[in-house]
């Protein structure tokens, strides 16, 4: 577990400023202090995780599921999520798809030449790069539904 413990609480840490430190609190009764020693990598904290049921509860609330991934990730298993969660059927079909697919591909490329320019990916640029290869790989999963409707 040495190696996943900051992997994780760099993943706790962007969970609680997603959903905000004082929404966190009162969203897991944690006091500001505890949620910070959950993802603090100070020796004395590195044994200490936030509970799975305060993991849930902030999940719950932020615009992605930051630790819920990254235990994925840490397992090799891949997760899909959808924050858009349409009412209508989605429109188009597998040509829309490629046209979506393309355009995406050409922001991302076009994010990753911003970002590469000076030879340093930032934080930020890296996690705008996160998002463009996130929104890519929603295009696909819209591409592949619509191919097995269309496959029967």
């Amino acid at each position: 577990m040495a190696g996943f413990g900051s992997y994780l609480k760099k993943h706790t840490e962007a969970l609680v400023k997603d959903v905000g430190i004082e929404p966190a609190c009162g969203l897991t009764g944690k006091s500001k202090a505890t949620l910070g020693r959950y993802y603090s990598d100070n020796p004395e904290h590195a044994d200490r995780f936030m509970p799975i049921d305060a993991v849930v509860a902030l999940e719950k609330s932020a615009s992605f599921p930051h630790v819920t991934s990254a235990l994925a990730e840490l397992q090799g298993i891949s997760l899909s999520h959808d924050d858009r969660r349409p009412n209508a059927e989605r429109p188009g079909g597998v040509n829309s798809d490629v046209i979506a697919l393309s355009q995406r591909f050409a922001m991302l490329m076009s994010e990753y030449q911003q970002s590469i320019e000076d030879g340093v990916i930032t934080v930020n640029e890296a996690k705008r790069l996160l998002k463009e290869t996130s929104m890519l790989q929603q295009v696909l999963i819209d591409m592949k539904l619509h191919l097995e409707e269309e496959s029967g």
